[in-house]
């Protein structure tokens, strides 16, 4: 039996857990082969005051014709942070992969009701486009604002029709499945909610964590693609990636670790993510 294999596309940031130095070891702790593909290279992430960025655009396709002759079939796609113009690279890539390669998008793009550093308005007209052909799409509340054009909520506690309406008009891009994540039904809960045409709207709470922690958005994406590529629906993925969130806020507790500039503890959280998986 073949083993399970995902092509990851996004930063390196070399210092500050995020993007592929946290999509590598996390994907590959699940018993899925990791291929990795940098969309740049920093010298660390951008909540710090400043930092390098290497852009690698010119890259991405010859990299991946490089393979032409070897195998390149892979279970799933899984983009993170693009830089501007890399959209477009990655709809070209997309072709050149087999039919059947899952696409999961995860944004990357906006947080807190506003763009990261570098972003516009034609960042997100193209990850519209992006979207368009996404099996799976995975934004939190500001990315799903920005792609639909519809305002901020000033009250970020959604009810469930806030967050039902907002997931049908991203999916409305064309995306098969839509993951809203970061939804709040009260202050003292967090979870995501999930629609698709056929099964309509389901969502997930857990008591929410005091503070804010870099990469968390990354962890998350990476544990969910592995669980869903693993046979968990969609949701139950979403579960198992939110405790292993969840492990991995209380282990930086613990430890004292300044979690917004240099991420999450998650390698001690990473045995309860494999355990979550055996069930």
């Amino acid at each position: 039996m073949r083993e399970k294999r995902i092509l990851t596309i996004q930063d390196y940031s070399c210092l500050g857990r995020c993007s592929l130095t946290v999509a590598l070891p996390t994907i590959s702790a699940c018993g899925i082969e990791c291929v990795g593909v940098p969309t740049a290279i920093l010298s660390n992430h951008t909540q710090f005051k400043d930092w390098t960025f290497t852009d690698l655009s010119d890259d991405i396709l010859p990299i991946v014709d490089m393979w032409e002759e070897k195998d390149r079939h892979f279970d799933a796609v899984y983009t993170g942070y693009l830089a501007k113009g890399q959209v477009k690279i990655i709809k070209e890539m997309m072709k050149k992969l087999p039919k059947d390669t899952l696409l999961f998008v995860d944004p990357a793009m906006a947080d807190f009701g506003k763009l990261y550093p570098g972003f516009d308005d034609e960042h997100v007209s193209d990850m519209r486009e992006l979207i368009a052909i996404a099996d799976i799409v995975k934004p939190n509340l500001t990315e799903a604002c920005l792609l639909t054009d519809i305002p901020y909520p000033e009250n970020t506690v959604l009810t469930y029709e806030q967050a039902l309406d907002i997931c049908k008009r991203v999916h409305a891009l064309g995306a098969k499945n839509v993951l809203l994540s970061g939804v709040k039904f009260s202050e003292k809960e967090i979870g995501v909610f999930s629609y698709n045409e056929k099964e309509g709207g389901s969502y997930f709470q857990e008591p929410l964590k005091e503070g804010n922690y870099h990469g968390t958005g990354d962890l998350f994406s990476s544990a969910l693609i592995s669980a869903f590529i693993k046979g968990h629906s969609l949701l139950e993925s979403a579960k198992i990636a939110h405790h292993f969130i969840s492990n991995s806020i209380d282990k930086t507790l613990e430890n004292g670790t300044d979690g917004l500039r240099y991420g999450v503890d998650f390698e001690e959280a990473l045995p309860s993510l494999i355990d979550s998986l055996k069930d």
